[in-house]
């Protein structure tokens, strides 16, 4: 039997969420599956007590179940001796890189003449733009794209799909108030919400987006993004009631920031400094003033 997935709180009463995790969040192919099953216990408690502190109530009022996809995509995604900054190999990910850095505004000359994408040229233009620490940038990107690439290979990849079916029975099981995704978990959730229309929370709330970057994410979702050129829109869910959209303009992550520009029917997009010098933590987005805003009046008195 499962282990029991509500996290705090009674079914109920409270806040109901489902969370759906970005990268970063691999345990690694040799982890049994109950040791599995502990560990996203974890991960769940942590956004609850970071979604309790930012609401200022106690976490008990929090009914939160952990969305875990992470399993699907790779089952490891750190190379053993491998320099972070050495760049990437497979041609997707580069694709991919090329145009994340297109859209940051990495100057040409920073790109071309190289066989091979240069990550740590671009690590560098890009810590010094938004004022980072290069190391722990270069490794972050590094495991960006190899994870987003992992998923968005194919819209009949298998990982693909078993990762997008795993979110949508969890949002199925706990038939949440909300949905809150962060980074590539909201492509993710995207996704299973457009693949289960019967899937009806009340809000969706995407946190630290990178679903509107053209050419590595927005162009290969599924369903793809209908209109002419350059004027293609992507669709709200047709279940939820509400999408309101989270960004930091620190984020390198969540660009273009503005997803009401690239998807119809997104309720509100907030942009809104989160954390600087910190980019791109769920744990920063979920304690922000405009994620209490925006999940507030979801939560039973």
């Amino acid at each position: 039997m499962e282990a029991q997935s509500s996290l705090t709180g009674d079914a109920g009463s409270g806040l109901t969420v489902v969370a759906v995790h970005g990268v970063g969040n691999s345990f690694g192919a040799d982890v049994s599956s109950g040791l599995r099953e502990e560990l996203r216990a974890v991960r769940g408690a942590a956004w609850t007590r970071h979604l309790a502190d930012g609401l200022g109530v106690a976490p008990e009022n929090i009914n939160l179940d952990f969305a875990y996809y992470a399993d699907k995509l790779l089952p490891g995604v750190a190379e053993q001796g491998a320099d972070p900054l050495e760049g990437l190999n497979d041609p997707l990910e580069q694709e991919m890189l090329t145009a994340w850095s297109a859209q940051l505004g990495v100057p040409a000359d920073v790109v071309q003449g190289h066989l091979t994408i240069p990550l740590r040229q671009i690590t560098t233009w890009v810590a010094t733009r938004f004022d980072l620490a290069e190391g722990p940038l270069g490794v972050f990107i590094r495991l960006l794209f190899r994870e987003v690439a992992a998923y968005l290979r194919a819209h009949d990849c298998p990982n693909r799909l078993a990762a997008r079916e795993e979110v949508a029975a969890r949002i199925a099981r706990q038939q949440p108030r909300v949905v809150i995704a962060h980074s590539l978990g909201s492509v993710v959730a995207y996704e299973a919400l457009h693949a289960h229309p019967e899937l009806q929370p009340e809000l969706f709330l995407t946190l630290g987006s990178p679903l509107a970057l053209p050419q590595a994410v927005f162009h290969r979702l599924c369903p793809t993004p209908q209109g002419a050129t350059p004027h293609l829109n992507g669709q709200r869910p047709p279940g939820v009631g509400r999408w309101v959209n989270v960004a930091d303009p620190g984020d390198p992550v969540a660009v273009p920031p503005q997803l009401s520009r690239y998807f119809k029917g997104l309720s509100l997009d907030h942009t809104a400094a989160i954390a600087p010098f910190d980019f791109h933590q769920a744990r920063n987005y979920l304690r922000s003033a405009a994620t209490a805003a925006t999940i507030g009046p979801y939560l039973d008195q």
